[in-house]
């Protein structure tokens, strides 16, 4: 199972120091926009995302159908097959995407200690 490219997204509570502070450990702006506040930041391969007032707790974060660059993969495991697996499984889903449809989409789940872990797939 092919979950594509991870990163951690962190709730912040002040954007720009948080983004300097990543940007001290040598993180660099790859994607966002202040204004909305959110920001994805990069160091090599790692990829951590920025969000200040969207989210409750950090969530590990995975978007099938990318590579740790956002670029497109051409082969992937579509994220409704990713929750069909997963279902059949046993593993619970919150916010369920519609397995009847294409193209973008995403679901959640909560990891035994309480970590929520998105499914997050935009192509």
């Amino acid at each position: 199972m092919n979950l594509g490219c991870f990163s951690t997204s962190l709730t912040v509570k002040d954007l720009q120091k948080s983004k300097e502070f990543y940007e001290a450990l040598g993180f660099q702006v790859f994607h966002g926009d202040e204004s909305q506040g959110w920001l994805i930041m990069k160091n090599g391969n790692c990829n951590i995302g920025l969000f200040q007032g969207m989210f409750e707790k950090n969530i590990l974060t995975f978007n099938p159908g990318w590579d740790q660059n956002a670029s497109s993969l051409e082969s992937y495991t579509d994220v409704r097959e990713l929750q069909k697996t997963l279902k059949e499984k046993g593993i619970v889903i919150i916010n369920e995407v519609d397995e009847t449809g294409s193209g973008p989409g995403s679901f959640s789940m909560i990891d035994p200690d309480g970590n929520p872990i998105l499914i997050d797939q935009h192509v």
